[in-house]
């Protein structure tokens, strides 16, 4: 069964003005499009591995032929990264958590001001391309960064956030200052979201 695109939950210009419509446009319908058709594309030459999930295509990636292995990694880990990223913004997003997730990141990190400037250093210390994530480990949150498309899934573990530093996220608006993009992202992040990823 092939891949296929998820909808925004919310239009283009939804996230302004922390994100701009433009940007929001051209990285899902072209950004995200294209990993999901390459994946697809990639896939069509091992059918067999049609029917897995994305996360244990991602979990297993040793078991995929040499000659897509590359490709799967890529732009398996450019989709799951892009779905999860739409959902954990919103146009009602910002503040700061509540319930457990807010217990946890207390307890992880001693209060959310320094939660963020984690976070925020993560994103910004990143070389290049990439993403910074909140892994959940077991009944505590770290702060990880990974290169390209790479996602901490492939490691088996369950990140509940996630800001994508790749220049497209941001450039248009932001041109090179990817601390001003973190600075304004945490406007529009979806801590209910977030939280429900934290306890399922």
């Amino acid at each position: 069964m092939a891949f296929t695109l998820p909808a925004l939950p919310y239009d283009f210009a939804a996230l302004e003005p922390s994100i701009d419509a433009r940007t929001m446009e051209i990285h899902h319908d072209k950004h995200h499009a294209g990993y999901v058709n390459n994946l697809n594309a990639a896939l069509e030459k091992a059918p067999e591995l049609q029917s897995r999930s994305l996360d244990d295509l991602l979990q297993h990636l040793d078991s995929i032929p040499e000659s897509i292995r590359t490709a799967v990694r890529n732009n398996a880990g450019g989709h799951w990264n892009h779905s999860m990223f739409w959902e954990i913004m919103s146009p009602k997003g910002g503040g700061e958590p509540t319930g457990k997730l807010a217990d946890a990141i207390k307890k992880s990190f001693g209060d959310f001001a320094t939660f963020q400037t984690q976070f925020a250093d993560a994103a910004a210390k990143r070389f290049g391309s990439g993403w910074a994530w909140l892994v959940k480990d077991g009944s505590k949150l770290t702060i990880t960064s990974t290169p390209n498309q790479d996602t901490p899934v492939m490691e088996k573990k369950h990140p509940i956030l996630g800001v994508d530093v790749w220049e497209h996220a941001y450039y248009l608006k932001y041109q090179n200052k990817r601390g001003d993009y973190v600075s304004a992202w945490w406007n529009v992040v979806n801590w209910p979201e977030v939280g429900r990823r934290f306890e399922a």
